[in-house]
């Protein structure tokens, strides 16, 4: 069988989720082809030569744009199978997969998808295709893993870079765990994973990092949801890595709470080559974080920062700004935050604009201090609508993220792009304020150059 494997979008970086299935695929005998959107154009000749097509969608935003290549391949051959996979698969099934997907895997999928493909009739056999089905399978059960088959995939060259000390290096992105044990009310993970985890040996991980080296990495990122899920686990597989890799550096995701519960970690991760943690600290509103279900509160998230610091370990923060229920004086509390605790350079200014989706199943849903605010599904957009208890939260909001996309195009650093959202938001929470200079703007300015600040130059967002 042919199979076409397609990625559209996988946070700037090479798509392991492309790379995992095609190497399974591979093992059992078939042909496989990889597309990367992110950096590849469409390409028809890929898509009239494969006898099923396959799209990852591990993320909202390459749901969104899987549906639109899934469209474009069906109007192409209309008999074409078509199979999407991933964490975001099975989000509005009935309401707009039905039309473009005959398979819809979430989970652990690799097995639902080479019993899919494996079931499939040889092209232009006599057998009629197997009728389609878009009734999610959620797949959690899994013990082995294959080494991805990243000569599939486009160089490094082409992804994501870690900038630091002056520099750009190349960056290999790979996954020692599945799932989360978590169960944050505003994730996706928890929908499928429901608190499960799922561990990559640490002989598939390592070998798939020396094909990276090999590549030319001179870091990795471990793109698991939360890296310290299994911190037993995370421990052997960095002292692998270290030992065989002393040279590279990494980057890992954790929760806050972990961060404060494992603090003993830090100084072997540092010593191993840690340069910085990815944590969502999302607000700085007690009550939101509680509604979230994030296990730590606003102090929490400063004193984690403190902690790595202590072992000259960055965090880049992910925040989730717009909920219903912020106010303009949050995002005032929220921006402080990130000047008090010297982060105007480690923050993506996209940040400042992230607005809450609340897809298929999210845990939010029947949340009772949703319902005042939580209105109609919409199919596009694959989210709730809502709308904030104070309006203007939603004007801003818009404000914000048409602002922050204009400086982004024009090149604005960091910093200038923290002074025009911290503006916005104090003259919102008093518009008697419009025009005020920020305390320190001098100050402020300089804690914003990303000199020495190690980070990537994808501004990831899911």
């Amino acid at each position: 069988m042919r199979v076409l494997l397609v990625s559209t979008y996988e946070l700037g970086h090479q798509p392991v989720h492309v790379a995992s299935p095609a190497a399974a695929l591979r093992r059992r005998g078939h042909d496989v082809a990889a597309l990367d959107l992110s950096v590849q154009p469409w390409d028809p000749e890929l898509v009239a030569w494969a006898s099923a097509v396959a799209f990852s969608v591990p993320m909202h935003t390459a749901m969104r744009l899987a549906l639109a290549a899934a469209t474009a391949a069906r109007h192409q051959r209309p008999e074409l199978p078509v199979c999407f996979y991933g964490l975001y698969a099975a989000v509005s099934a009935d309401a707009t997969l039905r039309a473009v997907a005959d398979r819809v895997i979430a989970g652990e999928y690799e097995p639902a998808l080479l019993a899919w493909v494996d079931g499939l009739p040889a092209r232009g056999a006599a057998s009629p295709a197997p009728a389609a089905d878009t009734r999610p399978i959620v797949h959690l059960g899994r013990s082995d893993f294959d080494v991805p088959a990243r000569d599939l995939l486009p160089p490094l060259e082409r992804y994501a870079h870690l900038a630091v000390d002056g520099e750009e290096r190349l960056v290999g992105a790979v996954e020692a765990s599945h799932g989360c044990a978590s169960r944050c009310r505003h994730c996706p993970v928890p929908t499928v994973y429901d608190g499960r985890i799922r561990v990559v040996g640490p002989e598939v991980v390592v070998a798939d990092i020396a094909q990276l080296v090999a590549a030319g990495a001179r870091h990795i990122t471990f793109a698991d949801p939360d890296f310290l899920n299994g911190v037993h686990h995370s421990r052997r597989v960095v002292a692998a890595m270290h030992e065989r890799f002393p040279e590279l550096t990494f980057d890992c995701t954790t929760k806050v709470e972990l961060i404060l519960r494992h603090r003993g970690l830090w100084g072997s991760m540092a010593a191993a080559g840690c340069l910085f943690v990815v944590s969502a600290l999302e607000s700085v509103n007690d009550a939101i974080l509680a509604r979230l279900d994030k296990g730590h509160t606003a102090a929490q998230a400063a004193e984690a920062i403190g902690v790595l610091r202590d072992h000259n370990i960055e965090v880049r923060p992910s925040f989730l700004p717009f909920t219903p229920w912020t106010t303009p004086a949050d995002l005032v509390d929220l921006v402080d935050f990130v000047a008090a605790h010297d982060l105007i350079a480690n923050v993506d200014p996209v940040q400042y604009t992230i607005r809450l989706l609340v897809p298929e199943g999210s845990l939010l849903v029947d949340h009772p201090d949703m319902a005042p605010h939580l209105g109609s599904y919409d199919a596009e957009r694959l989210s709730y609508s809502w709308t904030a208890a104070d309006r203007r939260v939603d004007e801003l909001q818009a404000q914000l993220a048409e602002q922050v996309q204009a400086g982004l195009d024009a090149g604005e650093p960091a910093a200038s792009l923290y002074l025009a959202v911290s503006r916005a938001v104090r003259q919102a929470a008093d518009p008697g304020a419009a025009g005020a200079a920020d305390p320190g703007e001098g100050e402020l300015i300089a804690a914003g150059s990303t000199q020495g600040r190690p980070r990537l130059t994808e501004p990831w967002f899911c």
